[in-house]
């Protein structure tokens, strides 16, 4: 057992125990700046998505207002006898409306009028919801840096630990493996961290 620590001896060097600290440390640092320009765009991209989402909520309850007139006003147009009358019905249509009627389809309020009196807040929809995806985007990378910073923190209380710790202790050589065991797993989780395209 003593010749096994005496061949790790080394670990427990100011060298190394200074190298740790310091490396860790950076590496915290960076987790940390990271995480936080991660929670960043998580909330400027919920906070966006909650723009487009109440855009659209206003431009969908628009077009049922605008469908509602539409109805009114073809009734109107399709049951008056007096041309003149009919005339001004027709010419308060929608354009969709319009694009339907000289289109002189049978069904004209069908899924191609709908579509067009609903696009911009599909639109709209759409818009928020790819941002609410991207914002969980950021969320799960926020996260990922987060245990990073975790791993990264208990390595760098380790190396410090076994810097208090006097030369021949054996628990200053396994803090220092400890230390440079989270450090590796650190490492290897910070490769693993997903990134967020554009």
């Amino acid at each position: 057992m003593n010749n096994l620590f005496s061949k790790f001896q080394f670990l427990g060097s100011e060298l190394i125990l200074g190298s740790l600290i310091a490396i860790l440390s950076v590496f915290t640092a960076v987790a940390s700046y990271q995480g936080a320009m991660s929670d960043s765009e998580q909330t400027t991209h919920n906070v966006q998505g909650q723009q487009r989402l109440t855009d659209a909520n206003a431009e969908y309850l628009t077009a049922n207002q605008l469908i509602v007139y539409d109805y009114q006003l073809y009734d109107g147009w399709y049951t008056n006898d007096d041309e003149e009358k009919a005339n001004y019905y027709l010419e308060n249509f929608s354009d969709e409306l319009q694009a339907r009627v000289n289109a002189n389809a049978e069904n004209i309020f069908d899924d191609a009028y709908y579509a067009a009196m609903y696009a911009d807040a599909n639109a709209l929809f759409a818009e928020a919801d790819a941002l609410f995806e991207k914002a969980q985007k950021w969320n799960k990378r926020g996260d990922a840096l987060q245990l990073v910073m975790l791993i990264m923190a208990l390595g760098l209380a380790f190396a410090a630990w076994a810097s208090l710790l006097k030369e021949e202790s054996r628990m200053r050589i396994l803090f220092a493996f400890f230390s440079i065991a989270m450090l590796t797993y650190g490492l290897i989780t910070y490769l693993a961290v997903p990134s967020v395209a554009g």
